[in-house]
């Protein structure tokens, strides 16, 4: 789209863009602390889990039980709804047709709670059928306890779908923090029963327990939002009433929705070839899952969630919107690059260190701290890639290229696919290394194919909007301060000669470990380093070196 010419329209032009980047900045700060507390939440029930179930043939029937309901969750939920419901909705609001906005959110909600209703009752069903697929490798006991998990679940996910509608009347509503908080009381019901029938059950009882407590949680998730929802979409009710509006909703959901499906799938085939390795296999691999995911979505989709709408804010000729989309993704790159650096060295070399800080404790031993470590390693090696491939795809959203994404997604599942089956199965019998090993070949697997894609979504956009690379210069820096941070971890580590607690262990070594890191990029000049240490110290209320 062409500027318009004239001083005085373009400076109104100017400030408006600074407006909304300003506000993106604030949003953006909502949506991470909102995804910060619910993560935490979700790390304290991992390790209570971890307590009672340790890597135990129950607890991998829980884990490989919450599958189907995830990939419901994920195929209907957040983000298939951010990106076909809420920008119709909020281009309804800010047009002041407040009335037909109601009557789509109302569409939307009725069509949502119609199809996830009819899948929830055909999942309970066929539940026998779809452990089979989720979990092939199960037999007996552990078989019939996966099945009775799943039937129990199943109607929450209903639940999770109609919660992440909220999230998008919330969000077009720029009230970020309640939809993005409330999934801490997912985790705390499960947390509670955990905590209240743990020392009294045995572990099968004690699964089925939980099952039932996180369809409470998931009721109680929806319930802390309907009222915010009410207050900001009054009169809004169950229709099926035709409209335009539904119908682009509708049009956007389909791509969005392969999309997320080609992307779940890759979840699902690394779930089912670790149903095929040694007991624990399955928990392993989710407690690995939880703890590199967390860098992913606090940085990744936090700075691509502010990305977003400030690239899709720009007005010019091609030539100025390639301009100013080539200076967004370098600073997004930046600011990714500056904290994935230092979270894939931290996993790498102190895996086990987070491991056991996180989860050793009842029946999760120092061992199973160590498979972790191994299964993180793997990952830790693509985090990077997976991180910066979030912000290209939003790159190409803002380009309304939602097709290319898309493309080398499928070539990420197909990739990680063969290469996941190899690595997690014939190779370790190939090298004479235990079995359970393989659940480290599964995150390396998807590291390659991280890799793969991003070299894929880069050149593609090179094509669109020119070459953007971070600076080889910046890189070496990062990963020599990351280098640097990492020997003064390991030094105090090897200097703890008495037997400490994993938790202060990990105090222990990984406060050196960033401060060193923190230290060495501020001496090194990095942009991203010196403003985070002056907000530091801002809020700690120093100025100039003096309180």
């Amino acid at each position: 789209m062409r500027a318009r010419k004239g001083g005085g329209s373009g400076g109104r032009r100017e400030h408006r863009l600074a407006d909304v980047r300003l506000s993106t900045g604030r949003h953006a700060a909502l949506v991470a602390a909102g995804i910060f507390l619910s993560r935490i939440a979700g790390l304290m029930r991992q390790r209570v889990f971890a307590h009672y179930f340790g890597q135990s043939d129950p607890g991998d029937a829980f884990n490989a039980a919450f599958k189907i309901p995830n990939l419901l969750q994920n195929l209907f939920g957040e983000g298939v709804l951010s990106a076909s419901f809420i920008p119709v909705y909020s281009r309804l609001l800010a047009q002041g047709m407040h009335q037909e906005a109601r009557r789509l959110a109302g569409v939307v909600a009725t069509l949502l709670a119609l199809v996830t209703s009819v899948l929830v009752t055909a999942g309970v069903l066929a539940t026998p059928f779809l452990v089979e697929w989720i979990a092939p490798g199960f037999t007996g006991e552990k078989r019939e306890l996966t099945i009775i998990l799943v039937r129990i679940v199943f109607p929450g996910t209903g639940l999770l779908v109609l919660s992440a509608w909220c999230l998008g009347i919330l969000n077009s509503h720029r009230q970020f923090f309640v939809s993005y908080t409330a999934p801490v009381l997912w985790s705390v019901v499960m947390i509670a029963a955990m905590a209240w029938y743990g020392a009294s059950v045995e572990l099968p009882r004690l699964a089925i327990v939980i099952a039932w407590a996180s369809v409470f949680g998931a009721a109680l998730q929806l319930a802390i939002q309907l009222p915010f929802v009410w207050k900001l979409a009054r009169g809004v009710r169950p229709s099926l009433t035709r409209s335009e509006d539904a119908a682009v909703v509708v049009r956007n959901f389909v791509p969005v929705f392969i999309g997320r499906g080609v992307v779940q799938i890759s979840s699902y085939i690394d779930s089912i070839l670790a149903s095929f390795l040694p007991s624990g296999a399955v928990t392993a691999l989710a407690n690995a899952q939880t703890l590199y995911t967390l860098p992913v979505s606090l940085f990744g989709m936090a700075v691509s969630a502010a990305e977003l709408p400030a690239m899709s804010s720009m007005v010019g000729d091609d030539e100025q919107v390639a301009e100013y989309l080539r200076g967004r993704l370098s600073s997004g790159l930046r600011r990714i690059a500056f904290f994935i650096v230092p979270s894939s060295a931290a996993f790498l070399v102190f895996g086990d260190v987070i491991a056991a800080a996180l989860y050793q404790t009842g029946r999760f031993s120092r061992a199973d701290a160590i498979w972790v470590w191994g299964i993180l390693a793997g990952s830790a090696l693509g985090l990077l890639a997976v991180t910066f491939g979030r912000l290209y795809a939003s790159t190409f959203y803002a380009l309304r290229d939602t097709r290319t994404p898309l493309r080398y997604a499928i070539v990420h599942v197909v990739l990680a696919t063969v290469l996941g089956y190899f690595f997690a199965l014939p190779l370790p019998a190939m090298l004479g290394i235990d079995a359970k090993w393989g659940a480290a070949g599964l995150t390396l697997s998807a590291g390659i194919a991280g890799w793969v894609e991003l070299v894929l979504l880069r050149r593609a956009l090179a094509q669109r909007v020119g070459r953007v690379q971070l600076p080889r210069a910046l890189m070496l820096r990062l990963f020599a301060a990351a280098v640097a941070g990492a020997a003064a971890g390991w030094l105090v580590r090897s200097a703890l000669v008495t037997e400490l607690h994993p938790v202060l262990v990990a105090g222990a070594v990984l406060a050196p470990y960033a401060a060193v890191y923190l230290l060495s990029t501020w001496l090194l000049g990095i942009e991203e380093s010196r403003s985070l240490t002056a907000t530091m110290l801002r809020r700690a209320g120093i100025k100039g070196g003096k309180k």
